[in-house]
């Protein structure tokens, strides 16, 4: 780092640097000894206080960033901030003494960090302080505040520098807290109903799982190509096979496509499988958990997502694929079997829509167009296609689709599940079906899994299976009409001048 390339407020801060170093005082030293975040001091000292014992002072040791300072003559507070919240400081010229006084006063700059020992009181305004007896930095900022650099008002810098974004946003903060705890409320649902958690490989040797495109790479010792997973949907279903009856699996998934509001090409997906169950109790279970970690993360199962008030309490409402096209377009899959006949009847109807390579795919585009965006309340759109579902299992009475549901919530898809195919004979043709769509260009067609259909040879249970991914969900629960204000980091397009 080359100081001589410091802008004027780094310059100054590297001059404090500088000095501290001369004292003897180490700006960045090796550890700290807090012992009370500030939430944690207040309740100390309201706890004293309501014991009536107000001569015995409470000691409290805490830490955290400068976010205010007000100096004063010889009497000044500071505001830090640290996980919990924030917390005054009270600093006296009498009590320091000159030097540790004089440190505070000329060498400390908003965003340091620092730690401070002293007993709790309350100012004639009645909040709680530390009256400090004695402090040390423990980090020094270079940096100035956002609020005196860029600002994070440009979405895009926010994304980049998500650093700079939670230092200067709590509400940002705050959504990424809920997401930890939306995540451990799933796997607290999923184990109490005797799922277990697995883990299974991201670096596949053959993709699978999902019809989309793979992100690809070379492992130099096998000196071979491998690909990021796109789903781990084959690798659960094995252990199925296996013996292993309810698994789940939350992780990041890989798919090489465009970006959008409810599209990143690397994002967090929960699956689970479960032996001797079908897509009804996917269904079940799929409620049961929105609603479930609903109320005990938020508090309701009642949420509001892009001015809609949606209501996830069970049982959602269920709807055939075929029934909810009819409805808004008037269109009956049954009387147009093939997709020229489909697509005719499109256009007398004068239903605007783009065109598809293929019937189910033609399906596909029609109720994306017409269904979709009219599903605020959580509904569970049931049977699809065969050819757009092709590791689901098919309808007794109707081959031509699969017992297979997608959950919608506020207009966008939030659940997928299967009934699971378990026969290797079916599931072989399927393979080669979609190998055929890839020869001729679809390069999200599935990939013929030969090991799989092995696995399946030897049995697998009757399954339903079910996955969502956690970033549309907490788009949902948290209201946010881009996914990516709920990763922290997102994928971008390459910087083309840096940023200053």
């Amino acid at each position: 780092m080359d100081p001589s390339t410091f802008n004027e407020y780094q310059r100054q801060r590297y001059e404090k640097i500088q000095e501290l170093r001369e004292q003897g005082i180490d700006p960045y030293p090796p550890r700290a000894h807090r012992t009370h975040l500030s939430r944690e001091a207040v309740a100390a000292f309201e706890a004293a206080m309501a014991e009536g014992q107000p001569g015995e002072p409470v000691w409290v040791t805490v830490g955290g960033r400068i976010v205010a300072i007000r100096v004063m003559g010889k009497a000044s507070f500071a505001h830090i901030e640290d996980a919990a919240g924030q917390l005054q400081l009270y600093f006296k010229h009498d009590l320091l003494g000159q030097e540790s006084y004089g440190h505070f006063k000329e060498l400390l700059d908003l965003d340091d960090f620092i730690q401070a020992r002293g007993t709790m009181f309350r100012t004639r305004t009645g909040e709680p302080t530390v009256e400090v007896h004695d402090w040390q930095i423990v980090s020094k900022a270079l940096n100035p505040p956002p609020s005196k650099w860029h600002g994070v008002t440009d979405a895009e810098l926010r994304y980049r520098q998500r650093y700079v974004d939670l230092m200067a946003n709590p509400e940002v903060r705050d959504i990424f807290i809920v997401r930890s705890r939306v995540v451990s409320a799933i796997r607290r649902f999923l184990e109490s109903r005797g799922f277990i958690e697995v883990e299974t490989p991201v670096l596949q040797p053959l993709y699978g799982g999902a019809a989309a495109e793979p992100f690809i790479t070379h492992h130099n010792w096998a000196r071979r190509d491998l690909y990021l997973r796109i789903s781990p949907e084959l690798y659960l279903k094995r252990l199925l096979v296996g013996g292993l009856e309810r698994v789940f699996e939350i992780g990041k998934n890989f798919r090489n496509e465009g970006v959008s509001f409810k599209h990143s090409p690397e994002f967090t997906m929960l699956e689970a499988y479960q032996a001797f169950a079908d897509y009804h109790d996917m269904m079940k279970l799929a409620e049961e958990c929105w609603s479930t970690v609903a109320r005990e993360v938020l508090g309701s199962p009642v949420i509001h997502y892009q001015g809609h008030v949606v209501d996830l309490t069970p049982p959602w409402k269920r709807v055939t694929m075929h029934s909810a096209i009819l409805d808004q377009t008037g269109i009956d899959l049954d009387t147009v079997p093939t997709l020229g006949a489909l697509q005719a009847n499109i256009r007398q109807r004068g239903v605007e829509v783009d065109t598809a390579q293929t019937w189910g795919k033609q399906v596909d585009k029609l109720f994306s167009a017409y269904v979709e965006p009219t599903l605020i309340q959580p509904t569970f759109i049931v049977d699809y296609p065969v050819e757009l579902s092709p590791l689901a299992k098919r309808k007794p009475d109707k081959p031509g689709w699969v017992e297979r549901f997608e959950g919608f919530v506020g207009g966008v898809e939030a659940v997928n599940a299967f009934t699971e195919l378990n026969d290797p004979i079916d599931q072989e043709q399927r393979f080669l079906d979609m190998a055929r769509d890839f020869a001729a260009g679809d390069t999200e067609a599935h990939p013929l899994d030969e090991d799989f259909i092995n696995a399946l040879m030897y049995g697998m249970p009757p399954t339903g299976g079910i996955g969502w991914g956690i970033d549309r969900m907490m788009m949902i629960f948290l209201d946010r009409p881009n996914i990516r204000e709920v990763i922290l980091y997102p994928q971008l397009r390459a910087v083309q001048e840096e940023l200053t």
